[in-house]
């Protein structure tokens, strides 16, 4: 068994489609199945179900890749220590959010202290950022809400309230404090589900009788005061997003539910450089200094 038959069969294994995953390694077609067959013939077990170019991971190949993924894990956390050790340091955090709002300041508090280092972000849901965590691709998730996994390493770092961010136009912008009740028959903009604000703020609101009606779901939370401005809806906001320059008014909710844990997490196996040890303490230090 060769250290590149796993990572075919897992990139093949995530996407179940040998044209992507040719595209996606930069490798022919022809040279994948050939790899791909080479294992499953060293195994004795067919990993998957084919039709013609999609594949689907059957029971055997289920079970396989979460070795391999362990394999390749443990292999990409030797390589990192063993850079630690020649002083060759990884210049690149990898980070995942949906809890982004404060991302901003805290990169640039950290950037004064190690201007060297880079950051690749993604905005995930929950669910794509538990599947990251679990399979060590990223350092560090900073998410809402949090989750506890037996590998994953959770820190509550912040209690963050949702705001009702309205136009200053609005007949309800000269309130400081709303119920829920209130809202039943406005328009909202929002995050799709599966974003932990969203869904948190959806399954409050049908607590005390109502669905919010959307007229606009996106991808980027960051968009949504622009949205508010523009009156295209009112929003739910957390209170780590609220920006007072615009021509928006928030208001406090009067429910004890709409309130988002912020946590800080990362694979209890995965190595931490020194430089991503610093960056942990930087974002407990930032949200420790809100409080």
């Amino acid at each position: 068994m060769e250290l590149l038959q796993l990572q075919y069969f897992v990139t093949v294994a995530r996407l179940e489609h040998v044209t992507e995953a040719a595209h996606s390694l930069h490798v022919t077609q022809s040279s994948l199945s050939r790899t791909i067959a080479r294992l499953e013939e060293d195994l004795g077990v067919p990993l998957f179900d084919r039709n013609g170019r999609r594949l689907k991971l059957n029971n055997y190949g289920s079970k396989f890749l979460l070795r391999a993924e362990r394999a390749l894990f443990e292999l990409a956390q030797g390589k990192q220590e063993l850079q630690q050790l020649a002083n060759q340091e990884p210049a690149t955090l990898e980070l995942a959010v949906t809890a982004a709002s404060a991302l901003p300041n805290i990169l640039r508090a950290y950037r004064h202290k190690r201007p060297d280092i880079h950051f690749h972000v993604q905005m995930l849901t929950t669910r794509e950022m538990t599947d990251c965590l679990l399979r060590g691709e990223v350092d560090f998730c900073l998410s809402s809400p949090s989750f506890e996994a037996e590998e994953i390493e959770t820190r509550i770092v912040y209690i963050d309230p949702l705001l009702l961010a309205v136009p200053k136009g609005h007949r309800l912008a000269g309130q400081s404090v709303i119920s829920l009740a209130e809202l039943k028959d406005e328009w909202f903009v929002g995050v799709k589900k599966g974003y932990g604000t969203r869904d948190l703020a959806d399954s409050v609101c049908t607590e005390v009788g109502f669905t919010p009606n959307y007229v606009y779901e996106g991808d980027e939370p960051s968009r949504l005061i622009q949205l508010v401005e523009a009156e295209i809806g009112i929003a739910f906001i957390p209170g780590t997003a609220k920006d007072s320059r615009g021509a928006v008014s928030y208001l406090q909710v009067d429910n004890d539910k709409l309130v988002r844990e912020i946590a800080l997490l990362w694979n209890k196996g995965r190595y931490l450089s020194p430089a991503a040890c610093e960056f942990r303490e930087a974002v407990i230090g930032y949200f420790a200094g809100l409080e």
